[in-house]
């Protein structure tokens, strides 16, 4: 930043020496002996004698010290405040400058002198103007060098510090997998809601969201019910209190439970709620979970939504999860003709894959993938005939004289890829939060159990564009191959037919840049 002034000209304070109305010197210089008008000099001295002697400046100092918080990237505005400001900007000037004393001088123009980045310097150029008679002005310029020095802001201290947080927010689902706090991850990175966090930290069934504020909180639970169904508490607890000003010191805590259905379950409604949301057969899948849970019959493709005031009036179960899917082979496929959007529905024979060879048993099914299954292909589905389910619902079901004949033997959840291999490279990927596991280190078989949701979760994200919308993904960084790499031959025979994700969809990650790569 610096203005178009030629600090280079002083302003003259000696007469002007025209033609027409020239002055007739009188004196002469005390020190150069140069003759001058006595009527208009100062201490009988030339300007030039004057301007040596005379320092305007006098008084501002040259030195000073800026303070620099490192984790956050603001700077110290005092007496207590911190700002955000850019290298070289107006902002950073502007703070540089309220920590000189002028002493009766003004400031005519400021700006920049480049520096090494690492050196912790920062040079600034100053045009002082100062009066030094009744009608008589005088500029100077000067530099002013200021030390960066580093200092801690009060909410980074406190991140660094345990119990020092105001609200926290905790997260739980009580499942046995994490896929749905993997896609709420992906969701809270997406649109940055765990930016004003203090500690992010795993715990027993869920999450645990810590806030230096109580507003933070309660924006992030907001955050929460726009994105997923939940139940919020809130408690709140005293830490102190002063008898004498009646000012009282709250710890406040949001419980924030999300629905136990996740995507690909297998639900069994009750009977009422089926008929007060479109008298939709009990016996569904769920196939996607958004701000409400959507159902589909995969015998008729009619879909309902339940909300989630809906759903804790009348709390249900899943009566299986993606655990308990089998793998089908599609012996026949049909379809009857009804479409719904991108479901065909289609009636198909089936055969457990650990049969074939076996014995010839085979199942008969409806599904919503008449567009996607062939014969030969497999699916993955939930197998109820034979099939024992402990669910007060499902009991019901088989107990009405309406719906048990309804029950088939083969739910159809989804098509699968058998050729695809596991652990395979992606040329894309997701973030990670950073949390806190403390003292829930995981074990070698919740590791591996982990290991297979991500995985899963993976799987997901490359098979279903709808589901990929609420997911940022980003190219992954190209790896320079070795010598025993580039010698090598490597196929991917039989993972053609298995979805992937376009490189137009694929974001850059700049936090990973590097030199060469920029």
């Amino acid at each position: 930043m610096s203005m178009d002034i030629d600090v280079d000209v002083p302003i003259s304070i000696a007469p002007s020496q025209g033609t027409n109305n020239s002055v007739t010197a009188t004196i002469f210089c005390c020190d150069c002996g140069a003759p001058i008008d006595g009527t208009t000099a100062i201490d009988a001295k030339c300007y030039d004698c004057f301007k040596l002697t005379k320092d305007i400046s006098q008084g501002i100092q040259r030195e000073a010290t800026l303070h620099f918080c490192r984790d956050c990237d603001r700077w110290l505005q005092p007496p207590s405040s911190w700002v955000t400001a850019q290298p070289e900007s107006r902002e950073l000037l502007a703070l540089c400058l309220k920590k000189l004393s002028l002493n009766r001088t003004r400031i005519i123009d400021a700006s920049f002198i480049w520096t090494e980045p690492h050196s912790r310097r920062i040079r600034v150029k100053l045009v002082v103007q100062a009066a030094v008679a009744d009608d008589r002005v005088m500029q100077q310029a000067l530099e002013v060098v200021y030390v960066v020095a580093y200092q801690q802001c009060p909410e980074c201290a406190k991140s660094y510090t345990a119990n020092v947080w105001r609200a926290s927010v905790q997260v739980r689902q009580k499942v046995l997998h994490k896929r749905t706090f993997l896609y709420l991850e992906q969701l809270i990175l997406k649109h940055g809601a765990h930016r004003e966090t203090i500690n992010i930290k795993e715990a027993k069934d869920g999450i645990d969201f810590f806030f230096s504020a109580r507003n933070q909180a309660e924006k992030f639970v907001d955050f929460l019910n726009s994105v997923v169904p939940v139940r919020v508490k809130k408690s709140q607890e005293l830490i102190s209190q002063d008898v004498h000003t009646s000012k009282k010191s709250y710890k406040f805590t949001f419980s924030v439970e999300l629905i136990p259905i996740c995507k690909d379950d297998l639900v069994a409604l009750p009977i009422p709620l089926a008929k007060q949301i479109g008298n939709i057969s009990p016996l569904a899948i769920c196939y996607r979970v958004g701000t409400s849970i959507n159902v589909l019959d995969t015998n008729t493709l009619q879909t309902a939504d339940i909300s989630a005031p809906v759903y804790w009036r009348t709390p249900f179960a899943a009566l299986a999860d993606a655990q308990d899917l089998v793998e089908f082979i599609v012996m026949d496929c049909e379809p009857t003709g009804p479409t719904r959007g991108k479901w065909i529905l289609a009636e198909t024979q089936l055969a457990r894959a650990t049969d074939l060879g076996v014995n010839d048993k085979t199942y008969f099914a409806r599904t919503h993938l008449g567009g996607l299954l062939h014969a030969g292909d497999s699916v993955m589905g939930y197998m109820l005939t034979g099939t024992n389910f402990n669910n007060p619902q499902f009991e019901a079901l088989e107990e009405s004289h309406t719906y048990s004949s309804r029950i088939p033997d083969v739910v159809i959840v989804k098509k699968h890829y058998p050729n695809r291999r596991r652990n395979r490279k992606r040329h894309w990927k997701v973030k990670r939060m950073a949390k806190d596991e403390g003292e829930l280190l995981p074990k070698k078989a919740d590791q591996e159990r982990m290991d297979r949701d991500f995985e899963q979760f993976l799987q997901d994200i490359e098979e279903d564009e709808e589901f990929r919308q609420g997911v940022q993904l980003f190219k992954q960084p190209a790896r320079k191959k070795q010598v025993d790499e580039m010698s090598m031959v490597t196929t991917e025979d039989g993972d053609d037919d298995a979805p992937h994700v376009d490189m137009n969809e694929l974001l850059e990650d700049f936090d990973e840049l590097t030199m060469e790569d920029q």
